[in-house]
């Protein structure tokens, strides 16, 4: 069996990497029981370094919505040229609250 592909970055997710389930929709946000993706834990990081949860539940509640945001665009640019068990505290400065 091949190892699940993270949809954000495009790269496999091997066993005893550190990984994730980001709720498609946040939980906080009507999202409980919904749409659950599996992804690196740094992708998943990344997510939520760039965007509220008002943001993701309004705006950005599709694997093809992330993609497109350019901060995002970005990191998955930069990440995709990562080993897949690549992991690191997320780079550049959180958003603002």
């Amino acid at each position: 069996m091949s190892d699940p592909i993270c949809p954000l970055c495009g790269r496999p997710i091997p066993p005893g990497v550190r990984q994730s389930q980001h709720h498609l929709v946040p939980k906080l946000k009507g999202g409980k029981g919904g749409e659950t993706v599996l992804l690196h834990a740094i992708c998943h990081a990344e997510i939520h370094a760039t965007l509220t949860e008002a943001e993701l539940a309004r705006e950005f509640a599709t694997v093809e919505a992330l993609r497109a945001h350019p901060r995002l665009a970005k990191f998955i640019a930069w990440v995709g040229k990562r080993p897949p068990g690549f992991h690191s505290k997320v780079p550049g400065k959180r958003r603002k609250r």
